[in-house]
């Protein structure tokens, strides 16, 4: 789950069509798998392992650093605004350059791509920790998040490369999901234990861990196949440089609507400036003879259902962390650790997503199990609606186990249904649009948050805020209902 929240400090965080195949989102329910047999073979499962700590490894790295951000503000110095970057410059990088990272990944090589960025991780985590100033450790923050842009979607593209579509697919994405859900969850309290010993420990404890990673992945990852390329074939130079600016200035703006002070004028222009490098961008594809983007994969109306569903699903979620973040540090007086064992019950999906998930998939098909995640996810924001200053954690807890729950059932199947039918040589694509969606949708439901909390103030803010959340899942099971209908047409 590669995308960051914030502390109260901060304000704020972070070739040819597709052959046709039966899905699990298409299949009848009650049907029997296709394939009877999910159980993987040795190698399998050693891949899945390594491509499950990587994306561990991206969870517990953000949620580590969420934790000792005052730690790391009392010892370097930094005020309140130069703090915010070392959030902001992560999320820059990851979402301005994760559709470009997903697409270089079918072209140069998800392997290649994935080993070279866990190594710049793993150099640019340890440059974090040695930072001395305050613009060191926001480098290293952008240049990590730049890295994640382009290693998650090569992991992701080796997973439904390697896998036969269809129940071990599914099962491998889902162990992946519930493994990136834990690294979030088990991060909060980590970050804790580690920023108590000190909080370079929150980088260097990931260099351990991605070294260990790089070391395995370099004999079990399988190599690429050569990708087809036609006589004359060049890589889309401008598509690159166009969408790549798109991103960065789109990013950039959705993460200022959250900051206190920023103006009005600055964002707008910078919204402006993106949707007109992003029209640039569909003009340049639509002449272009070897697209970077093939337009005819946005065309799907799964793909963007899914895409639009992730988008909204991470918004509520990440809106609603960060505003329980902040009633239990702000207003509770918890403490970092205290706060990260609270929302340690959340972390149920990582046992959930592998074990009952795909039984469901199996049993009622992806897009029911999605819009069941989506509306217990609605149940369980709204239970927190009428929160007080003096709510018991028994009270708060249903809440939590809920939203376990539901992003166990959502965040999987929205992986599966955002790749299931897309040609192997855009997979890496598919995972870069979804990882985008992502992304876009953490920062612009901690902005949303942010803004309806401030606006109101005090604490009726964060009741207020509250209903962000709601009503973004809300809508987020609208659009997967919509999927639904057109499923039995």
């Amino acid at each position: 789950m590669s995308t960051s929240s914030a502390m109260p400090e901060t304000g704020r965080p972070a070739a040819g069509p597709p052959v046709p195949r039966i899905s699990a989102a298409d299949s009848t329910p009650g049907s029997p798998p296709a394939d009877p047999s999910s159980r993987f073979t040795g190698r399998e499962t050693a891949v899945l392992l390594v491509l499950c700590g990587a994306i561990f490894l991206e969870g517990i790295d953000v949620a580590m650093l969420n934790v000792a951000l005052p730690a790391i503000r009392a010892d370097l110095g930094m005020d309140t605004g130069s703090l915010s970057w070392v959030l902001s410059a992560y999320v820059l990088g990851y979402g301005g350059f994760m559709l470009l990272g997903g697409r270089t990944a079918d072209l140069l090589g998800r392997r290649r791509m994935f080993l070279l960025w866990l190594t710049v991780f793993v150099l640019c985590s340890g440059l974090g920790g040695l930072a001395g100033a305050p613009w060191v450790l926001i480098l290293a923050r952008f240049v990590t998040g730049l890295s994640a842009a382009f290693m998650t979607p090569a992991g992701l593209a080796i997973i439904t490369t390697a896998f036969a579509e269809g129940p071990r697919r599914n099962r491998a994405l889902l162990v992946y999901a519930g493994t990136a859900a834990a690294g979030f969850s088990l991060g909060l309290v980590a970050g804790g234990l580690l920023t108590a010993v000190g909080w370079r420990w929150v980088f260097f404890a990931p260099v351990l861990l991605a070294g260990g990673l790089l070391l395995a992945a370099v004999p079990l990852l399988p190599r690429d196949r050569a990708p087809a390329r036609r006589p004359g074939e060049r890589f889309d130079l401008a598509g690159a440089v166009t969408v790549t600016g798109a991103m960065l200035l789109l990013v950039q703006a959705v993460v200022r609507l959250g900051e206190p002070g920023a103006g009005a004028v600055p964002t707008v222009a910078l919204f402006a400036a993106g949707a007109a490098l992003l029209a640039a961008f569909v003009a340049i594809e639509r002449r272009s003879a070897t697209p970077l983007v093939r337009l005819g994969l946005l065309r799907s109306g799964p793909l963007l259902r899914a895409n639009v569903g992730a988008l909204l699903f991470a918004a509520s979620f990440f809106g609603f962390q960060f505003v329980v973040t902040l009633y239990l540090q702000d207003l509770r007086g918890w403490s970092p650790l205290q706060t990260g064992l609270a929302l340690l019950a959340v972390g149920v999906d990582a046992v959930l997503a592998p074990t009952l998930t795909p039984r469901l998939v199996e049993r009622f098909g992806n897009v029911r199990v999605i819009l069941g995640g989506f509306c217990l996810a609605v149940v369980s924001y709204a239970l927190f609606l009428p929160v007080g200053p003096d709510w018991t954690y028994p009270m708060m807890f249903p809440t939590m186990i809920l939203t376990g729950l539901a992003f166990a059932l959502a965040y999987g199947p929205l992986t599966i249904a955002a790749t299931d039918g897309v040609a192997e040589e855009e997979q890496g694509l598919a995972g870069g649009l979804l990882n985008t969606a992502f992304q876009f949708g953490a920062a612009l439901g901690l902005s949303a948050v942010t803004t309806v909390s401030l606006t109101v103030g005090g604490p009726g803010g964060l009741r207020a805020a509250l209903a962000v959340p709601v009503a973004a899942v809300a809508l987020g099971a609208l659009v997967t209902a919509l999927g639904l209908r057109r499923t039995h047409r």
